[in-house]
């Protein structure tokens, strides 16, 4: 079995790809969006953390969080996302996938893959990086053609902000970013 090592940084900012069971497409839908909004909201509640950029796509979800000082449990708040999103989701006739023996052995259900990918996010430019990808996601899986089309994305407000012109995203802005581990 493979062996993740995670970086735990207090207070640190990272980048994360969470991806659905088989990538079922369950995020973006009527049913998956205010509920994982919910669970969101409700961890973040409990376990704080400050969320600066998210898009959420049918199949998986892209985010950056900054952690609090002192603080690197990224771990337990996303593990309590998934599970009370499942609990959330499962509760209002959602369904999940197929479960396999190992699943069922460690009552685990076939919402979410197992999972998740972290990114460290290391200086300003590396966090600049991340966050492009973050909104520029939806048009490099051809889900829009403008950024700016896309709703379920923390792009408008960084348009608010300033930091992005509307109409950016013409291009990919990280080309050769595009290593497996990043979906």
């Amino acid at each position: 079995m493979a062996r993740y090592i995670r970086n735990y940084v207090p207070g640190g900012t990272y980048f994360f790809t969470v991806v659905s069971h088989r990538r079922r497409p369950i995020l973006a839908d009527e049913l998956g969006r205010p509920l994982l909004s919910k669970a969101i909201r409700k961890i973040q509640l409990r376990r704080p953390f400050q969320i600066v950029a998210i898009v959420l796509l049918p199949d998986h979800l892209h985010t950056v969080w900054t952690l609090p000082p002192g603080d690197d449990n990224y771990s337990l708040r996303l593990g309590q996302i998934k599970e009370e999103f499942t609990r959330l989701y499962l509760g209002a006739g959602g369904k999940e996938g197929r479960r396999t023996v190992s699943r069922a052995l460690h009552r685990e259900r076939a919402v979410w893959q197992p999972r998740f990918w972290e990114h460290t996010c290391r200086d300003e430019d590396d966090l600049k990086r991340c966050v492009d990808y973050v909104h520029w996601n939806p048009a490099k899986h051809g889900v829009v053609t403008r950024v700016s089309d896309y709703p379920w994305s923390s792009f408008q407000r960084f348009v608010q902000l300033g930091e992005y012109p509307p109409d950016w995203g013409d291009t990919d802005p990280n080309p050769g970013v595009d290593d497996p581990e990043w979906e």
